[in-house]
């Protein structure tokens, strides 16, 4: 049997390791989100009100859209700095197709609506694929290609814009996409639910998921294996590119415009931390998008909770830093822990 067909037989994830740092993180990811609920809704009675909780769970939907995508290439042993740029860019020309065909055609608006749509998706998913080949093929560090790529996408949104938010998107967009509600829930949430049941199958299912595993647990033995790796690398990070460009869309259509300002480095650093705090190994080979999403369910909740204790939004992201440091302390613990074995 070929190394590869072993591979495409059972998943690639490392076995036999010690993940006692891993298990505490993702342990304790749930007793800290039960801490803070509770303790939010005992301090404030606005926390549990069904418009508070419709917001915490649109805000997390977003959050965690972007962080899947995130995960993925953080999985594959990359990172992915320019989501944030993309959301922005994304943003600005769904926007700006739509204004145009709007005024150009006149109509039907399922078409403007599909055109920009597309657009803004396409722009996505050019960033993604400019990333993945520059580190597949050229060998940068993605840390260093998203850095660049995350300038340079900010600069094109603002160049198109000059910083002016756009307008002239038809209604039914901003109607059915941004503001309807399906049983008491936006739009945003079943989007962002499909997609990470979607992620954890390719993930568990497909050789996809399971050569991203290999790629980012051992990027040699891969090789060795006759896995692709070229492709899988610009996949994960076209996913990314593609999942953070749906969130702009999706926040264009929630703010009724526009605008370059969207995401931005805040968006960048949280989906990080969601991908970290979820037990996505910052060396690559370990993660799964659904506990990814639980740390972005969290994450938003702790943001929401601090928001409504009026604590000073200067000191809010000491929270984020420690809750990083310690996730992070507690994944190289766990890989000292297996290398002494």
């Amino acid at each position: 049997m070929s190394a590869t067909a072993s591979l495409s037989r059972r998943p690639a994830t490392p076995q036999g390791r010690d993940h006692l740092g891993r298990l505490l993180r993702i342990g304790l990811l749930p007793v800290l989100l039960l801490v803070v609920v509770a303790g939010t809704s005992l301090l404030s009675p606005y926390f549990l009100g069904w418009m508070n909780i419709v917001n915490i769970l649109r805000m997390a939907a977003f959050l965690a859209i972007i962080a899947c995508g995130q995960a993925m290439v953080i999985v594959a042993g990359g990172f992915d700095l320019s989501v944030g740029a993309v959301v922005a860019l994304a943003s600005v020309v769904t926007a700006k197709v739509m204004a145009a065909l709007a005024t150009s055609l006149g109509g039907p608006d399922i078409l403007v609506v599909v055109l920009g749509v597309l657009a803004g998706l396409g722009s996505g998913f050019a960033v993604g694929l400019f990333n993945g080949l520059c580190v597949s093929r050229l060998k940068v560090s993605g840390f260093v290609v998203t850095l660049g790529t995350m300038s340079a996408t900010a600069g094109i949104g603002l160049l198109l814009t000059n910083g002016i938010p756009v307008y002239g998107m038809p209604k039914s967009f901003i109607q059915n996409v941004g503001r309807l509600q399906f049983l008491g829930l936006p739009i945003a949430i079943y989007i962002a639910l499909a997609i990470i049941l979607a992620m954890a199958f390719v993930q568990r299912r497909t050789l996809f998921g399971r050569y991203v595993y290999a790629i980012g647990g051992n990027q040699e033995a891969a090789v060795v294996s006759g896995v692709p790796i070229r492709r899988h690398l610009v996949g994960t990070y076209v996913l990314s590119g593609v999942f953070a460009a749906s969130v702009g869309i999706l926040l264009t259509a929630l703010v009724g415009s526009g605008q370059a300002t969207l995401g931005g480095d805040a968006m960048m650093l949280q989906s990080i931390a969601a991908a970290v705090i979820g037990g996505v190994s910052l060396r690559g080979g370990i993660g799964r998008v659904e506990v990814v999403a639980v740390a972005a369910l969290f994450l938003t909740i702790l943001s929401n909770a601090l928001n409504l204790l009026r604590i000073d939004s200067r000191l809010q992201p000491i929270f984020l830093g420690l809750i990083m440091v310690l996730a992070v302390a507690l994944d190289e613990y766990s890989r000292r822990r297996m290398s002494s074995v």
